[in-house]
């Protein structure tokens, strides 16, 4: 495409992927998060809860001065406390939906435009229970969102085997837990990301064709899976190209030729398209970031 990819949806970021240096301190993190809002190549970045109370006046007002917006990630509050919100034990499941409850009052005290979270484990054999247990805990979550105001609910698909195992996982199983929330939510959607596809063992189209018309917000980005003994195996987001690596510029591009072609972007469209990549080992943050940027502008010049 010679049109500018700025005038088919908006670009994030994920800041902790892209500067895990952000986490250690209170001003590591603006440090970080002005990096990103400064650059006018972005309109989103993607937040987690924020790991210092100070922030929590400071970023907002950062944010929207750079005429911004962000998304609210609860991942992170299901990983470090080991929450699994499709857990086959009520009393698990109970207290993971009332953590992602808890962390909407954050996302909507914060002013978020979005809230994400994802699956988690389950056991081979029993992924019908779990998805019950899923949908169950959807359903609350989505209630309770929309009881506060209009922040979309958006769950993000993971690897299903070969990192965070999470159930959703293949797209048969997520097509099936998406119609059934979605048809009851219109605040609900689904997440893909072009690095989990490979991990999911799915083609481009098998990962988009069957839940194309939930798809809300996207992630690109690129996992290392030839090597389970290297120190990047899985997810860890590793830079386009990096050595024995499965996604670069013509993967990338094929995959948004898909996102045109099934109309997430489009001339004047405002969905969002987000970076998940992550500095290996000494690399440089800044030096990644500007990779992913010149990687998705080559990518995009191939799209059709």
């Amino acid at each position: 495409m010679q049109d500018d990819i700025h005038a088919y949806g908006r670009l994030g970021i994920v800041l902790s992927m892209a500067y895990p240096s952000c986490m250690r301190s209170e001003e590591s993190y603006v440090q970080a998060l002005k990096k990103v809002l400064v650059d006018p190549f972005f309109e989103v970045v993607e937040l987690g809860s924020l790991p210092f109370a100070s922030l929590k006046a400071s970023v907002p007002l950062l944010v929207f001065s750079a005429h911004c917006s962000f998304i609210y990630s609860a991942h992170s509050l299901l990983f470090s406390r080991k929450l699994n919100i499709n857990s086959l034990v009520e009393e698990e499941r109970r207290e993971a939906v009332s953590v992602l409850k808890a962390g909407l009052d954050e996302a909507y005290a914060l002013g978020a435009e979005e809230f994400q979270f994802l699956s988690r484990q389950y056991e081979t054999g029993k992924e019908d229970a779990y998805l019950e247990a899923l949908i169950t805990s959807t359903e609350e979550v989505c209630r309770y969102a929309a009881s506060k105001g209009s922040m979309p609910v958006v769950l993000e698909v993971f690897d299903h085997t070969i990192d965070k195992k999470s159930l959703l996982g293949p797209a048969s199983l997520v097509r099936r837990y998406a119609k059934r929330i979605c048809a009851l939510h219109p605040n609900f959607g689904i997440m893909i990301d072009c690095s989990h596809i490979p991990m999911i063992g799915e083609t481009i189209d098998e990962a988009v064709d069957p839940v194309k018309g939930y798809i809300r917000h996207v992630h690109v980005g690129n996992t290392l899976i030839s090597d389970p003994a290297h120190p990047s195996y899985g997810d860890m987001h590793p830079r386009f190209g990096y050595p024995g690596s499965e996604n670069d510029t013509e993967y990338l591009s094929a995959f948004l030729q898909k996102m045109k072609d099934i109309g997430y972007l489009v001339p004047g469209g405002r969905n969002m398209l987000s970076f998940e990549v992550k500095p290996q080992a000494s690399e440089d943050s800044d030096l990644v970031v500007a990779n992913a940027k010149r990687t998705l502008l080559a990518a995009w010049r191939m799209v059709r």
